[in-house]
């Protein structure tokens, strides 16, 4: 075809064209007449990944004969008329792909990051409870602790290890009080007084942000709190000394960390 050869359009699969322009995952999912879904739908919907996928993930209906096309993970489920005009899963079924998919500290980082947007609990909820197949027990349990409270990645991630190990009194963002001091932690257990932070790469940009951090840090400890500072690496390289951290801190308040 003359105008491929001078680069006019470009051949995405055989008989697809389009014209020529940056790689997109909706121009791989033209390619094979399916749409982008499960971890590549959630960076369009701006939820948080651990990782980008490494290949687009395109889901194609169910008995779809595969042919040649770009590089890419596959999936063959059915897809709702909706989803197909824009090339996209809508932002609950790519809720519900990561939640089967994905390991449970990032399916809950997903289901977080949507729950504090556009979806509902209860439309969740419901999802899932309806979900059969591989991977809905997960997608159930994920949804079960799911918040829009969440204030960050590594929170979710942090609550994630909290949740699998068995630790029950752990609330997102509590809010403590002592006089006219007021301080929200990511994660709070009240019977015990014990704060949970997740600290991410950022950094003190000035003295007085690393003052207010020193003070906040002291008013926590004044009025009784315990404060346990993980940071990113810890939570997701060694999340078995966070969990044993945790579990010694609730020891030492007499609080059982155990179901």
């Amino acid at each position: 075809m003359a105008a491929v050869g001078s680069g006019e359009v470009v051949r995405l699969a055989r008989g697809v064209y389009t014209l020529p322009g940056p790689s997109t995952d909706q121009r791989v999912a033209i390619a094979y007449d399916g749409v982008v879904s499960h971890q590549s739908a959630a960076i369009a919907w701006h939820l948080p990944l651990l990782a980008p996928p490494e290949k687009p993930h395109i889901t194609l209906p169910p008995k779809r004969r595969l042919r040649s096309g770009p590089e890419a993970v596959l999936h063959w489920a059915p897809i709702a008329a909706t989803d197909r005009p824009r090339r996209l899963t809508s932002l609950l079924r790519t809720v519900l792909d990561c939640a089967r998919t994905l390991p449970f500290g990032q399916a809950l980082a997903v289901a977080d990051a949507a729950l504090a947007g556009q979806l509902t609990r209860p439309l969740l909820i419901s999802a899932t409870t309806a979900m059969r197949g591989p991977g809905s027990k997960k997608a159930r349990q994920v949804a079960a602790v799911a918040t829009g409270a969440s204030g960050s990645f590594l929170e979710s991630m942090l609550r994630a290890l909290v949740v699998q190990a068995g630790i029950e009194g752990f609330e997102p963002q509590v809010v403590v009080r002592r006089g006219l001091f007021r301080a929200r932690v990511d994660l709070g257990h009240r019977q015990a007084k014990i704060a949970v932070e997740a600290e991410g790469y950022e950094f003190h940009g000035s003295s007085g942000d690393f003052a207010a951090d020193c003070r906040r840090y002291d008013e926590l400890v004044a009025a009784g709190w315990l404060v346990l500072r993980f940071t990113y690496q810890q939570v997701v390289f060694e999340p078995e000394w966070v969990i044993a951290t945790i579990r010694e801190a609730l020891k030492q308040r007499g609080v059982p960390s155990d179901r």
